[in-house]
């Protein structure tokens, strides 16, 4: 056990905060977010898309801008209509998890750790584009010899991300709340002024608008202009990302979490849609032309704010906001990311080790993944938008067309039953058709420009993911072979009902739930040291992971799981001639808690040795430690420190 008053530990308080108590019954609603900063901390990465979604598909108009204004028609209408059909998923699963839940439970196994792993590679790149994107925008105000440093400072503000989100979700999405308030602040005043201010010249430019079509459909013809605008609304497909991430945290937001993700939905879909559109519109009023080494959205805030007085340094706030909202942008990826992962854990698709919850209450585990894998694509792209940008948008709407394919089988497959069906079909049918239309021609046209790159590291997941899951079915395969045998054993003696004695010998039995492989450990104890030890005590952490942090109800469960199986042990201890009895606690920490626990046996029963059972494979390498958490090694090494001997037996997995 590490001591509290160490230079390690206050180092590491300091850093990340001191160890929260599972007992305390406000834990939950301390730890969740109310609908205002889950909009923050989930609905930053859609609205930051607006500052270069909209650009994209403008840019792709070319000389024919005049369609710039269906198109900001069709990207509201679309974040209006993937958001209703994200609400419909939050209803119908509230559990969270997104498009790996949905699709697993609508679409199988398979199509689900298709879209967990796109989901995941999405995030990640969700961190480094929008970190780069943030570097960019702000080393754009910064003398060009001050680039060389660009890369060292993206690299320092992911490292400082992984710090926050190691705290706590809601202290980082708190200390960056006011980033996010100064953009929506700046854009309210940027689009409402720059519409308000332009409309003496709509009649003109409708005018302008009209004789430009009719131009277009003589030298483009009507599918050639129909292709056009296609492309450029899928090209745009980046304002869409984010929109998933609300119903992928529902875990981290106040009860009840489907109202709360509903009203999250609301706030995000109404912005993203006011901004992207606004500013497609604004484009179009203004007439804004792309310049060298600025973004058009730098172009229409002169423009806009250029008869101020102070209009200049408005401007220059506006832009800033949008470089510094990136930054919270990349929290999404920090918090949806790990908790994505969390669930394939669940399901044996990732080590399990990455289910687990830090002191803090956070997924410690995929925090550090996501913020280093982050790190390695930043690197590779040497901080370079151009490279990262091609991969980004193509697995969202992979995610984004099984959800939308999920929820439409779903409700196909439902319609007895679920009287709203045919109010509900249409919207996932619709989405399903946009989804794959961005799906379709953004892999068309970025794939020789590296989206082949994307679709390799989403492949490589994905095998992992399977290899991962195969390992663990053999493993379980074993187990269970040894539960059939060991957790049935005909015992027929009467149970002593005699309480354990401290001045006896005593064996501490570690167990982690009523199985083979703890019985086993409790018969090897015996068959090993015959006539030595007197008395038994089962002791268990109820570990607290991503599976049961759901509430107190669930934590509630996971305290009688773990006290009926250890119920169950003493009996069978009782049954065997042993007087036994059973201690266990409730945490994160398996290691720290199990020592911690034992040592408060082992001054209970000062005659006494700590027994733990720790499988053993044939052939074992890098992927078994990968794995399996050598927790019994862990433990006795805590234990031997603090004087208390500890014997881990062997169990023979064959595999």
């Amino acid at each position: 056990m590490q001591d509290e008053n160490s230079l390690t530990s206050k180092i590491k308080h300091t850093l990340f905060g001191r160890p929260r108590n599972i007992k305390d019954p406000s834990l939950f609603h301390k730890l969740a977010l109310i609908p205002i900063l889950a909009w923050i901390g989930l609905g930053a990465d859609g609205l930051s898309s607006s500052s270069s979604g909209p650009e994209e598909a403008f840019k792709t108009l070319g000389t024919h801008t005049y369609l710039a204004l269906f198109l900001a028609l069709a990207t509201a209408v679309t974040v209006l209509i993937i958001s209703m059909a994200y609400m419909r998923i939050i209803e119908y699963f509230p559990s969270g998890g997104g498009g790996y839940i949905v699709a697993t439970h609508t679409l199988g196994e398979k199509a689900g750790v298709v879209s967990g792993a796109a989901l995941l590679v999405d995030y990640m790149l969700t961190i480094t584009v929008s970190i780069v994107s943030c570097g960019d925008a702000i080393f754009s105000f910064f003398p060009a010899s001050w680039q060389v440093y660009k890369v060292e400072f993206e690299v320092a503000a992911i490292i400082l991300l992984v710090v926050l989100n190691l705290r706590g979700i809601k202290e980082s999405v708190t200390l960056l709340a006011p980033i996010f308030v100064a953009f929506v602040l700046t854009h309210i005043l940027l689009i409402g002024y720059g519409i308000f201010s332009h409309v003496p010249q709509i009649g003109p430019v409708a005018g302008k608008i009209q004789a430009d079509f009719k131009t277009g459909l003589v030298t483009l013809g009507a599918s050639g202009m129909i292709f056009l605008f296609l492309k450029a609304f899928s090209l745009g497909g980046g304002t869409y990302t984010g929109i998933e991430a609300v119903s992928n945290g529902l875990q981290v937001l106040r009860e009840p979490r489907a109202l709360t993700g509903k009203r999250t939905m609301v706030y995000m879909a109404t912005s993203l849609a006011f901004t992207a559109g606004g500013i497609l519109v604004l484009y179009l009023l203004v007439g804004v032309q792309p310049t060298a080494g600025r973004t058009l959205n730098a172009v229409l805030a002169d423009g806009v704010f250029g008869g101020w007085k102070a209009g200049g340094v408005l401007a220059l706030i506006t832009i800033f906001s949008e470089g510094a909202l990136l930054l919270v942008a990349a929290q999404t990826g920090f918090v949806d990311g790990p908790r994505v992962m969390a669930n394939m854990a669940v399901d044996y698709w990732f080590p399990h080790r990455f289910a687990s919850l830090s002191d803090r209450f956070t997924i410690q585990n995929g925090v550090l993944l996501m913020g280093g894998a982050a790190v390695g694509l930043l690197l590779y792209s040497k901080g370079r938008i151009s490279t990262l940008i091609v991969m980004y948008s193509i697995n969202v709407f992979l995610t984004f067309s099984l959800s939308q394919l999920g929820m439409s089988r779903f409700f196909i497959k439902n319609r007895k039953t679920d009287p709203k069906w045919k109010r509900h079909l249409p919207i996932h049918l619709i989405g399903l058709l946009l989804c794959l239309t961005i799906l379709i021609v953004t892999s068309i046209e970025k794939f020789a420009l590296g989206g082949w790159l994307t679709f390799v590291i989403t492949s490589s997941v994905i095998i992992i993911c399977f290899a991962t899951r195969s390992h663990y079915r053999k493993v379980r395969k074993g187990v269970r072979e040894l539960d059939d045998l060991m957790t049935n054993l005909p015992v027929k003696s009467k149970a002593v009902r005699k309480r354990p004695d401290p001045k006896d010998m005593t064996a501490i039995q570690l167990v982690n739930g009523f199985n083979g492989f703890g019985v086993h450990t409790m018969l090897s104890i015996v068959r090993s040291f015959p006539g030595l030890y007197k008395n038994f005590i089962f002791v268990s952490v109820a570990e607290v992971d991503v599976g049961s942090f759901k509430g107190s109800e669930a934590v509630g469960e996971l305290t009688k799981c773990t006290t009926d199986a250890l119920r169950k042990y003493s009996e069978l201890a009782r049954k065997l001639g042993f007087p036994s009895d059973y201690r266990f606690e409730l945490g994160t920490d398996i290691v720290q808690t199990a020592s911690n626990l034992c040592e408060s046996v082992a001054k209970e029963f000062p005659k006494s040795t700590v027994f733990a059972g720790q499988s053993v494979f044939r052939q074992a390498s890098m992927l078994h430690r990968l794995m399996h958490n050598e927790t019994a090694f862990a433990i006795q090494q805590e234990l031997r420190w603090k004087g208390i001997t500890t014997v881990i037996l062997p169990l023979r997995l064959n595999i």
